[in-house]
């Protein structure tokens, strides 16, 4: 059993055009609004949109590809509404940055359009690859990420320079061209390849649905506990390497791109391990790994600044061997017609805890002052949870004592 590299980066091109949209968008939006007048905690909710609606809209879109019935497929209906409106959308931003009114509508309608297509365009990879190769399949689709990603700094950091317009207009276009390219070459599958295994296994499937519900929670709640670990250190790592390390905004930039490269360098690896040794074994790796990582950045205070680059390297291989392998573990607990669906939920308690997380940390930031960069990383390894599943068929044992 082999994985199809070529379908799989095809299907990757979806999680591509999201990357590319949000590079720009992150990169442009905070100074849009601040230049409007908008205050810092203003620019910050605006900011979070993204995740709002990901938590409500994901879900409900993810659910309903799964019911959809048509000549085109089941998901890509989805992409031929979402990525083409989206791309409208997103080149009208700039043509509306100087007027507030007009640019919060464009914003949320493109939000919206993406909320469309995000969930549907994730579950094509389920759709497609049998299960144990998910996890290979799924560290391509993230690379595939990375490199959009990569994509938009370097588009942001040629293009804006030249014209304002230029980098959104390039980043449309692009999102066409993969609408374009998916349409033609993916072909979804009448039989979705795992409806053979799911039909021979019904008549257990009310008790595996029984069984897997308790799975199903801790998973989630794991999953949320290590992305809310994660969301504090990337929002407020820069202000810890400025009131702890004495480094500027720039040096600690640096530095989280380092974690993000090890992230997208990984991707691959990551899932390749997963199919040889396992995806529980493999996340219990990077979380064992990665909580020793950022236990030992509490105690970085004056050392070369070296050795936080090494520490910060080693935790983005960690953090892929976690994040690569979650989201396959979730698809694993449903049959091939919940894949949209348990998609959904993947969503729902990631970006809840890219919400929440934020705020929490910086609600205790402003309780207790000045100490709470030094207690970043406390923060971040204190969430941990255990997970047990008891069903005789497939037992999923996983310790999530975060690290980040």
């Amino acid at each position: 059993m082999k994985l199809n590299y070529k379908q799989t980066m095809l299907i990757g091109l979806g999680f591509f055009t999201v990357s590319i949209v949000w590079g720009i968008y992150n990169i442009a939006m905070p100074i849009y609004l601040k230049n409007l007048g908008l205050s810092g905690l203003e620019v910050g909710t605006v900011m979070t949109i993204d995740n709002v609606f990901a938590v409500i809209f994901l879900p409900i879109f993810g659910a309903l590809s799964d019911k959809t019935n048509t000549r085109y497929g089941r998901r890509m209906p989805y992409l031929l509404v979402g990525i083409p409106l989206s791309a409208l959308a997103f080149m009208l931003i700039p043509v509306f940055r100087m007027i507030l009114v007009p640019l919060m509508v464009t914003v949320i309608a493109m939000n919206f359009f993406m909320s469309i297509y995000r969930a549907p365009t994730v579950a094509l990879m389920p759709d497609f690859t049998p299960r144990p190769l998910r996890s290979k399949a799924n560290g391509v689709i993230n690379f595939m990420g990375g490199v959009g990603a990569v994509i938009a700094f370097l588009i942001g950091g040629f293009l804006f320079r030249t014209n304002e317009y230029l980098p959104f207009a390039v980043s449309s276009v692009i999102m066409i061209v993969t609408i374009i390219l998916m349409y033609l070459l993916i072909h979804e599958p009448k039989e979705i390849v795992d409806d053979k295994e799911d039909r021979q296994q019904a008549s257990g499937d009310v008790e595996s649905e029984k069984g897997s519900i308790p799975s199903l929670v801790f998973l989630l709640l794991a999953i949320f506990f290590w992305f809310t670990a994660y969301n504090a250190v990337e929002t407020f790592f820069s202000t810890f390497g400025e009131e702890v390390l004495n480094i500027d905004k720039s040096q600690s930039s640096f530095m989280l791109a380092v974690f993000s490269a090890m992230l997208v360098i990984f991707s691959i690896p990551s899932g390749l391990l997963a199919s040889r040794i396992g995806r529980k074994k493999t996340i219990l790796i990077g979380i064992t790994v990665l909580f020793l990582v950022f236990l030992t950045m509490n105690f970085t205070v004056g050392l070369n600044p070296y050795i936080i680059y090494v520490l910060l390297a080693i935790g983005g291989i960690s953090w892929a061997l976690i994040n690569i392998n979650s989201y396959p573990m979730v698809v694993e607990m449903t049959s091939s017609k919940g894949i949209g669906k348990y998609t959904g939920y993947y969503y729902f308690f990631s970006m809840t805890a890219a919400i929440v997380s934020p705020i929490l940390f910086g609600y205790i930031k402003d309780i207790f002052g000045g100490q709470v960069p030094v207690c970043l990383f406390e923060y971040s390894h204190g969430f941990g949870i255990f997970l047990y599943d008891a069903r005789k068929a497939r037992r999923i044992k996983a310790a999530a004592q975060i690290g980040l």
